[in-house]
């Protein structure tokens, strides 16, 4: 199960024209915002990328504008593993599992996926939090994820383990956040 105090969340280049073509584009804005709000009020760090800027584009202003203050990386490289201040943010973190989301499943969120877990990160995928233009591409990158450990995940699931009981005010402001 995920611990607060040892996940960070990992949001994958959801920009441009193509955060807006991608399957089921609002459920996964809609997701993504429930899932960074939640992080946020738990206080998990959060590492945001973005996959070539100037060809593709800054994030979806919806998701950018609740990362104020921060800033994302860009990256050229498919797997953020590649990218040095990635890794090295990973890193200090000192933290061990990796919740990831964002688009491409079958590329970007696949790849980085693949080469943390090659390096003993334990990952999970937020299932209804990537997607890619097709469905089909999607589930490829969901089945070749699990065939190598990932665990799948949802955003309710990641952030009630994140929050371990009821009653608490963290529960209560996630609550407001996901209902």
């Amino acid at each position: 199960m995920l611990k607060k105090e040892q996940t960070l969340f990992v949001l994958v280049d959801v920009q441009g024209k193509l955060a807006q073509i991608v399957n089921d584009s609002k459920t996964l804005h809609d997701n993504l915002e429930k899932l960074i709000k939640g992080l946020q009020v738990l206080n998990v760090p959060i590492v945001w990328l973005e996959q070539y800027p100037e060809g593709l584009g800054p994030t979806t202003e919806s998701l950018s504008s609740l990362l104020e203050g921060q800033k994302p990386i860009a990256k050229m490289t498919f797997s953020a593993a590649g990218n040095e201040e990635f890794m090295e943010q990973l890193e200090s973190s000192g933290r061990k599992q990796v919740l990831i989301a964002g688009i491409e499943t079958h590329i970007c969120v696949y790849m980085t996926a693949a080469d943390l877990v090659k390096q003993g990160y334990e990952v999970e995928v937020v299932e209804d939090a990537v997607t890619s233009r097709t469905e089909a591409n999607k589930q490829i990158g969901l089945e070749k994820m699990k065939g190598l450990g990932v665990t799948a995940t949802c955003v309710e699931t990641a952030l009630y383990e994140l929050i371990g009981e009821a009653g608490t005010d963290e529960f209560k402001k996630v609550l407001k956040i996901i209902k």
